[in-house]
């Protein structure tokens, strides 16, 4: 029986447990959140929803965060009205759970929640291979999202890879980018990639169904393996620049964590600023 639980019922912890539930790829989802009647009414609304969207995924509602032991993976969300589990409050929050399950991943679903996975490696010793941060896969989606509109295409025509550490130093891979099959040079001119490159600070943060949506995928991926390569915030070891340092890459999960975290395919311009954004402050 997988399960997934869910930290903070806010906007994102919300949109987060729908999806998962709509999914219908784990059995369980358990929204967590010390103001337990919006944690309660949230679960209760899906669970109506369930019918129509036809899911049979079981939504519960705890208050306490030892509800989250023995879960197959726990993601960090949102509070209602607090914004994201992060700072010293996540910092917190992360140590209480790694004391009542020491083996179980962790996914980051906020965007602003790099600093924390730094600090749990830093300051908590927490394993490498058991943080994934899911935000740079919803930055991923809306840079293809925006690439299709301008083609007049589906999203799912395109292949598109995002490293680095968003906002301000995120590397888009046009250079092994591709549509319909075939290099995306081919079909879009290089004033119009540059265009689309400028825009991704704007598009930082993604908004929670977003965020929620690459969220549930990985969490799905950390409770039950997957053989898909999702872009992920994950510890990486970078020569010249430190090791256990935090970047958005390609990320192969196993059941349980991090199977490997992959080199972005990079031009050599590309690989530079990829570099650069590990180092600058």
């Amino acid at each position: 029986m997988s399960i997934v639980a869910i930290i903070g019922a806010g906007p994102l912890g919300g949109a987060l447990a729908h999806a998962l539930a709509e999914r219908g790829r784990v059995d369980e989802v358990r929204l967590i959140d010390p103001e337990g009647r919006v944690a309660e009414g949230k679960a209760l609304d899906i669970l109506q929803s369930s019918p129509v969207q036809q899911f049979s995924t079981r939504v519960t509602s705890a208050t306490t965060l030892a509800a989250a032991a023995g879960a197959d993976a726990i993601a960090l969300a949102d509070l209602p009205g607090g914004g994201e589990i992060a700072g010293e409050t996540g910092l917190a929050t992360l140590r209480q759970l790694t004391r009542l399950d020491a083996t179980a991943p962790l996914v980051f679903a906020g965007a602003g929640q790099r600093e924390l996975m730094q600090r749990a490696i830093d300051e908590l010793h927490v394993a490498a291979r058991r943080l994934a941060g899911s935000a740079p896969l919803a930055l991923e989606s809306a840079v293809r999202a925006l690439t299709a509109a301008l083609l007049d295409a589906s999203p799912a025509d395109l292949s598109i890879g995002v490293a680095g550490v968003p906002p301000r130093a995120a590397v888009i891979g046009w250079d092994a980018a591709t549509a319909f099959n075939q290099p995306i040079a081919a079909v879009l001119a290089a004033h119009h990639l540059a265009s689309i490159s400028s825009r991704v600070a704007a598009l930082w943060p993604p908004a929670p169904y977003t965020l929620a949506a690459a969220a549930a995928r990985v969490a799905e991926a950390l409770a039950s393996g997957s053989r898909r390569r999702y872009t992920c915030f994950a510890p990486i070891d970078v020569a010249g620049a430190g090791r256990g340092l935090i970047a958005a890459v390609p990320v192969e999960f196993v059941r349980g964590g991090i199977g490997k975290a992959w080199d972005p395919a990079l031009s050599r311009h590309e690989r530079t600023l990829f570099e650069n954004s590990l180092v600058t402050p």
